[in-house]
């Protein structure tokens, strides 16, 4: 057994992002050896929606970056003034940061899941259900979205669950760890699409599929997409975004298609269906707690999978 070899250490330099672009913020940071960077908001707004292709900050934003401690903090934040002005050397602040694999930090407590009859979502690490008929989604969702345990994930699995998915197609337009692309594979589909703006998404995507037994049959996509008709489609993201792309996945789902829409409020579901209503019937409106996931068939009869 190897010994492991010796922690690494870290600072963080801090400071408000007014008045500075984001993306001259980014590239003055990497270039000046920051190893990653976070944007925070510093008061109590709420979580926005953005639009495809959109990042969206609030109005009073702070910008944390991440040094290895070998490097040399007053020398960082005077390059930092000279890329992005003065104001920096007078609002940064610095910090020693506890050494830790912070995406994994939350999912200590990460127990194994069922979601409808047969579908497991098990932790990478953890062992198998007893259950003989169980269908084993087994995810490491590294820094993606998506383990089923938020409800918008979890609504969708169930539904997939209850869905005749063999030999059936299927995009998964904002996939995050892949975990709804991957269990429609598990539960028998023949091919899935998977497609997200993040590029950490895909890695987390393909990397689950590898784990999964089920690369060869899920194909990843960026945004835009080269995307070919499915018989089933599904967006877990936001209601804004879900109305803003009607049209594109209208256009992929094929007649007699399912349609699965989540990451929406009860509270919005109106609107997301009012999207939809002229191409599709809707089948079931499913609610957890606060949130909702719209089931829909597209008009017309599905061909024979």
């Amino acid at each position: 057994m190897s010994t492991p070899g010796p922690r690494r250490t870290f600072y963080e330099i801090e400071f408000p992002l007014t008045g500075l672009e984001t993306e001259a913020v980014e590239d003055a940071l990497f270039e000046t050896g920051a190893v990653s960077i976070t944007f925070v908001d510093r008061g109590d707004e709420p979580v926005l929606e953005p639009q495809p292709g959109e990042v969206r900050l609030w109005s009073d934003t702070l910008v944390r970056a991440l040094f290895e401690r070998s490097s040399d903090a007053v020398r960082n934040i005077q390059q930092l003034s000279l890329r992005l002005g003065p104001q920096i050397t007078g609002t940064a602040r610095v910090r020693g940061v506890e050494d830790k694999d912070w995406e994994r930090v939350w999912l200590a407590d990460w127990k194994s899941m069922r979601f409808g009859r047969r579908l497991w979502v098990v932790p990478t690490a953890a062992e198998a259900p007893a259950d003989p008929n169980a269908v084993i989604v087994r995810l490491d969702p590294g820094l993606a979205f998506g383990t089923g345990t938020h409800p918008t994930t979890a609504l969708c699995l169930q539904i997939l669950d209850s869905l005749p998915l063999r030999g059936r197609t299927m995009i998964d337009y904002g996939c995050g760890s892949g975990i709804l692309g991957i269990a429609a594979l598990k539960l028998e589909a023949a091919h899935v699409i998977a497609v997200d703006l993040d590029p950490q998404a895909l890695m987390a995507t393909r990397d689950n599929a590898l784990r999964n037994g089920v690369a060869s049959d899920i194909e990843v996509q960026g945004v835009p997409a080269a995307l070919r008709p499915a018989s089933v489609v599904v967006a877990n993201i936001l209601a804004g975004p879900l109305i803003e792309l009607a049209p594109l996945l209208t256009r992929y789902c094929e007649a007699g298609g399912d349609l699965l829409l989540s990451g929406l409020l009860k509270t919005q579901a109106y609107a997301v269906k009012a999207a939809y209503t002229s191409d599709f019937d809707i089948v079931q409106v499913v609610g957890r707690d606060d949130w909702c996931c719209i089931h829909a068939r597209r008009f017309g009869e599905r061909s024979p999978g």
